[in-house]
């Protein structure tokens, strides 16, 4: 008597199960849920800042077959993707592109998570984990930029480090330390790719991991409103559904990426030239306009400090009151909760303007 073959799908499955503890995994899917209100929405955007990430380091290892990352030969070797390499113009635009979105999606994930108050206990390492791959990522972003090696990337790295030279007592050693002298010159570009290609991709992924680790133990935000209504509580399992809706949004986005990377291709420009004079309005990238913009404002000097450190000591400050959010607002004053909102609202309309005034000047 015969007997059909066993399915090999289920062989499969059956020796994964047999070493590996899928079900518990599966289990666990099972049980996840998140929760369903109106700021749900917002929820998916800690996903999209993961799934850019992702493409961020897949076109990046594909544009490090062909980049050269010296002074010598960047320029050419990414003129070369751009012109020869087929479809090294796209994937260098995507990579660009994805970047800046990147960025985006993240300070849009950061400012949700502040309105929907989800610091609080226990989740203020969730939230320090969180600025601190914001941090990073800005990192990630700057040290980037110099990478094609052409004129805008040039004096917008030197505005960049210069602002950092003004830091009080450690700026000018980081400073020293990241052009590889006093000036940016052509021992700059090799310190900036290492910085990209290693070690901001090796602390990214272990503080992504760890944030992620955290979101899954201590689960994701419910509604405050809940503690005191049970009622309303709803949410829906995180498989399929939620994941279902992430990766359509995920979809999207890629949509999204593919129309800029094609219709706004990365521009390459002109090859830096360290002795040639700055062009008129280099500015940095968007991400550093506030901050470019503010010390504009600042006057020469400001007590014995000059403008420019005055403006780094304020900027500084408000960043350490941003860590500290979770325990400044532990949501047993409603007062203070209501101060830190308008701080927030406030903070977010200070940047969007600086911004919008640094991009127009």
């Amino acid at each position: 008597m015969s007997t059909s073959p066993e399915n090999p799908d289920r062989a499969l499955l059956a020796w994964a199960k047999d070493r590996y503890p899928i079900g518990k995994f599966v289990e666990w899917a099972k049980h996840k849920t998140v929760p369903i209100g109106p700021g749900a929405f917002w929820y998916y955007f800690g996903g999209i800042s993961l799934f850019l990430f992702l493409i961020q380091v897949g076109t990046g290892i594909l544009l490090m077959f062909y980049y050269k990352g010296s002074a010598d030969t960047a320029f050419e070797s990414v003129r070369f993707i751009s012109a020869k390499v087929p479809f090294g113009w796209l994937v260098r635009s995507v990579h660009a592109w994805s970047a800046n979105l990147m960025i985006f999606s993240v300070f849009i994930h950061m400012f949700s998570v502040f309105f929907m108050r989800a610091y609080r206990k226990p989740r203020e390492l969730t939230w320090l984990s969180g600025i601190v791959l914001l941090a990073l990522l800005l990192g990630f972003g700057f040290s980037g930029y110099l990478l094609p090696w052409n004129e805008l990337a040039f004096f917008a790295t030197k505005v960049g480090t210069d602002i950092v030279g003004v830091i009080p007592v450690i700026g000018e050693p980081i400073m020293y330390v990241l052009r590889g002298g006093e000036e940016v010159t052509g021992s700059t570009l090799p310190r900036f790719f290492a910085l990209h290609v290693a070690l901001f991709p090796a602390l990214l992924t272990v503080f992504i991991a760890g944030h992620l680790f955290f979101i899954q133990m201590q689960g994701i935000h419910e509604p405050d409103a809940w503690k005191a209504h049970p009622e309303q509580r709803k949410t829906m399992p995180f498989f399929p559904h939620f994941f279902m809706r992430e990766l359509l949004l995920w979809l999207i986005t890629l949509n999204i990426l593919a129309v800029l990377a094609v219709f706004f291709p990365a521009e390459l420009g002109i090859e830096a030239d360290p002795f040639s004079p700055a062009p008129a309005g280099i500015k940095p990238e968007w991400y550093f306009l506030s901050t470019f913009e503010f010390l504009k404002y600042m006057p020469a000097h400001v007590g014995p400090l000059e403008g420019e450190e005055f403006g780094l000591l304020l900027i500084s400050f408000g960043f350490l009151l941003w860590c500290l959010v979770p325990w400044i607002d532990r949501g047993r004053h409603p007062r203070i909760t209501k101060i830190v909102m308008v701080a927030g609202v406030l903070i977010l309309v200070f940047l969007s303007t600086l911004t919008y005034l640094g991009h127009v000047a």
